[in-house]
């Protein structure tokens, strides 16, 4: 009988006592470089979009009630005159804003409500521990000038531009070519203008950064001033005011398609009185509550109206009916005609 003896593989060969610790040594510089990466990085955070445009929304309503009180003291000057003056006068608002908020370091009314504040995203590395990841500086001299000048100097321009464009005609002139070539230029630019800022907003709202072209450009982003902070405007009242403002502008939209005589006669049968209607004098026309001065009747009901009252309801409204009994009038006739044709029955 043959036996075959094995050879021991190197891979049982049982590793070195000290063979961890020169694992570890090599292991621990790597260890440190990613610690210290981590330490001075920035956390994503997530901001809410709702509240950056709650915030921009509240900056313009800020700005047209100073507009507002503003325009009250020049109440009793020569009316009209500021009219003329109205984008140095938005200029100036804005520029107040800008003035007492962003360059004195501190949030505009609408970022102080939303608890926002700006950041200068071009300072990546940030000093200190990390917790919340809404530390950072806040602009410096050089973006707040440049706001300033794309937020009120660029909107300024452009304003008296176009409306000086608009009072001398440059988009009719034909005899004028160099007028119209930089009208059509105007008109590319905003154009241009308009389209890159929707696609500033697609991106906004994928991202959450920078709601306008003027933020991108200067690195300027909208973070938390308060990690620990709630909204100063609830969702609540918000919401309302979007109810109440759609629905007064339904109201403004429907209101002068209505006929007042065609809805009175619609809530006549529901009024509560009816005992003072059968007693109201019928001398009086329903309509000027005035005693005719030209007397008509509605036929058939034969209640009497002023001539030019009865024409101009049943001329505006073909299914014009009776402001007294709610029936359809189908014919006037003169009062005192139809009288005789009684008494001769």
């Amino acid at each position: 009988m043959i036996s075959v003896r094995s050879n021991p593989s190197p891979a049982a060969v049982p590793p070195q006592e000290d063979a961890w610790v020169t694992s570890y040594q090599k292991l621990l510089p790597l260890w440190h470089s990613v610690s210290l990466s981590l330490q001075h990085s920035t956390l994503p955070i997530s901001i809410s979009r709702v509240n950056q445009f709650d915030a921009a929304r509240l900056d313009i309503e800020m700005s047209a009630m100073l507009k507002e009180q503003l325009v009250k003291v020049f109440s009793l000057m020569k009316p009209g005159m500021l009219f003329h003056y109205e984008p140095e006068l938005d200029a100036f608002l804005k520029f107040l804003i800008w003035r007492f908020s962003i360059w004195v370091d501190k949030p505009t009314p609408g970022n102080a409500l939303m608890n926002l504040r700006y950041r200068d995203e071009r300072a990546t590395k940030i000093r200190g521990k990390v917790r919340t990841g809404l530390e950072g500086p806040g602009l410096t001299g050089s973006q707040k000038m440049w706001y300033c000048i794309a937020t009120v100097g660029s909107q300024y321009i452009w304003a008296r531009l176009q409306s000086f464009s608009a009072f001398r005609r440059w988009g009719d002139s034909e005899q004028r070519p160099l007028a119209r070539r930089v009208w059509v230029f105007m008109q590319r630019i905003e154009g241009l203008y308009k389209a890159a800022s929707f696609g500033n907003l697609l991106i906004f709202l994928y991202s959450g950064r920078y709601r306008n072209l003027i933020e991108r450009a200067l690195r300027a982003r909208l973070v938390y001033e308060s990690p620990n902070m709630n909204r100063a405007v609830s969702f609540e009242y918000m919401n309302r005011q979007l109810v109440w403002n759609e629905f007064s502008e339904m109201l403004l939209l429907l209101l002068p398609l209505l006929n007042s005589s065609t809805l009175k006669s619609f809530l006549h049968p529901f009024s509560k009185d009816k005992s003072s209607r059968s007693t109201e004098d019928d001398s009086t026309c329903p309509i000027c509550r005035a005693s005719p001065t030209l007397p008509y009747l509605a036929l058939p009901c034969q209640h009497r109206y002023c001539y030019y009252c009865l024409r101009t309801r049943c001329a505006a409204a073909p299914s014009f009916r009776c402001s007294r009994c709610s029936e359809p009038v189908v014919a006037m006739q003169r009062h005192g005609s139809l009288v005789e044709h009684k008494t001769q029955k």
